[in-house]
């Protein structure tokens, strides 16, 4: 499961491009693997890498001090496209663990919550800010407080939401089935409660001769 996150200060990169989709951030490339644990140069390789290989120094991420990047400033409808997970376990095995965009593509959405990568939506505005100061080593370094909500940058803070259920995921470090498992007191309660209105739903299987 994904480790807990409540709050993250690090070096924010700017990326001001919208429309970034699943394949630009996990593009299929010559040995790509699916494998968990081997997915941080897959991320982004087309922009980070020519075809020969070599890094692209005009790319944010190659350069410092965002080469170590633990937040992304990102353009509207980032992660739009296909569904692969893999694109967020790439990020995630980056360094990223949060992104922030004025919109994201739904199930990517989703797929970051359940993974450790927490994302955060913020008005254009806000976004542009952000970027203006991500752009800045003097001023690159941010905060994301997500017992809070906010997002701290230098003089400035914004609030933003998250669904209780996204939030505490993120915040206990629980993934799909670890939030399922937590839920077992109420579960258990529903299948007895049920069990006692409607017990033919719960006969018991016949012995095995």
């Amino acid at each position: 499961m994904p480790e807990p996150l409540t709050v993250l200060t690090g070096v924010a990169a700017a990326l001001p491009l919208e429309n970034v989709d699943t394949d630009m951030i996990w593009p299929a490339v010559p040995n790509v693997t699916m494998k968990r644990g081997n997915q941080a140069w897959i991320a982004f390789n087309r922009l980070r890498f020519t075809p020969e290989g070599d890094e692209r120094p005009d790319f944010v991420l190659n350069r410092e001090p965002w080469r170590h990047a633990k937040i992304l400033i990102a353009g509207d409808n980032f992660g739009c496209g296909s569904s692969r997970e893999m694109a967020v376990w790439a990020l995630h095995e980056w360094g990223l663990r949060c992104i922030i965009a004025p919109r994201f593509g739904d199930i990517f959405y989703n797929n970051c919550c359940l993974n450790g990568l927490l994302p955060v939506r913020l008005a254009r505005s806000a976004i542009d800010t952000l970027m203006t100061l991500a752009a800045d080593p003097a001023t690159a370094t941010m905060t994301v407080d997500l017992q809070r909500c906010r997002v701290i940058a230098g003089d400035h803070e914004w609030a933003f939401e998250m669904a209780d259920r996204q939030r505490r995921g993120l915040l206990e470090g629980l993934d799909a089935i670890g939030l399922t498992l937590s839920a077992m007191p109420t579960i258990r309660s529903f299948a007895e409660a049920h069990g006692q209105r409607q017990p033919w739903t719960t006969l018991a299987a016949p012995d095995k001769a």
